[in-house]
């Protein structure tokens, strides 16, 4: 079994198609076929079911497929530490929450980007759930998520303390008057989002009943869904502080408990550290200790 073989079973199993595969792979479908079975006459097992619409990976192919993705990336990061120089370049996959982005983010990539031009820097979206599973996974080489996090593969330092608050339409002066809000909504991002988690635990054990959450991918569309009475929703306060200032919205202070999150960058303990990733958490150290 080689890294080819990992490939392949990995194609395959992604597509659910010995032809999709071999597309994908740049080969025929016969030499997937070939592959996949000497592979399990090597195992002594079965990797993949056969039927008429493709394939469907057994519990043995199960077992295998977490090795194919950790040794893909140990592979890449071999060769990343062989041209490694001490000058940082190459590629450089991070994630981040879309708040942390908006807030945070910004002047920092910008600086790094002027800094390393050599660095491809790419930065990607998302949950906090789904971040800590794409960085567990190496598909991404680190991620700012809200804390706390806790998973034994992932080294995390914590990099920004934000204050979350509660905003509501402008006429909504209290916490009292929410409750009496009828057919009340949460505007959220989708499930796996801590601050949405906050949220609904703070108005459960409040005994405040909401109907169901509305879910939006941007930031923008829920603060306008909240401006416009739509619902209510749970953000960091330099987030929502513009519109609050244009009385789109009121803000409201959350018990501390709830109210002081962690921004932390994560990263898997055991990944190689290249040049390019250690300037970048150099370059936010530096910008963490200026505010």
């Amino acid at each position: 079994m080689d890294v080819t073989d990992l490939k392949t079973i990995e194609a395959v199993a992604r597509h659910g198609s010995m032809n999709k595969a071999a597309a994908e792979l740049n080969t025929v479908q016969s030499n997937i076929t070939a592959r996949i079975r000497a592979l399990e006459d090597e195992l002594g097992t079965v990797l993949f079911e056969r039927h008429a619409r493709g394939v469907l990976v057994t519990p043995a192919g199960r077992r295998l497929l977490p090795f194919v993705g950790r040794i893909a990336k140990l592979m890449g990061e071999a060769r990343a530490a062989a041209r490694d120089d001490g000058v940082p370049a190459g590629a450089l996959m991070l994630g981040s929450l879309e708040t942390t982005t908006a807030l945070r983010l910004s002047p920092l990539l910008t600086q790094f980007a002027r800094t390393y031009p050599a660095v491809r820097l790419a930065v990607t979206a998302g949950t906090t759930a789904g971040l800590v599973r794409d960085v567990v996974a190496s598909r991404m080489d680190g991620a700012f998520v809200a804390g706390p996090v806790a998973h034994p593969d992932v080294h995390q330092e914590s990099v920004f303390t934000e204050e979350l608050v509660l905003a509501t339409r402008p006429d909504i002066d209290s916490l009292k008057a929410l409750a009496a809000v009828s057919d009340l909504r949460i505007v959220v991002f989708q499930a796996g989002c801590s601050y949405r988690q906050r949220l609904e635990s703070y108005l459960a054990g409040a005994g405040i009943v909401v109907a169901r959450p509305l879910e939006f991918g941007s930031l923008d569309a829920i603060v306008s869904c909240v401006s416009a009475g739509v619902g209510i929703t749970l953000l960091p306060r330099g987030v929502l502080a513009p519109a609050a200032a244009y009385g789109r919205i009121a803000i409201h202070r959350m018990p501390r408990e709830l109210a002081r999150v962690e921004t932390l960058f994560i990263r898997r303990h055991d990944a190689y550290v290249s040049s390019a990733m250690t300037a970048f958490l150099t370059m936010t150290r530096q910008f963490h200790r200026k505010r």
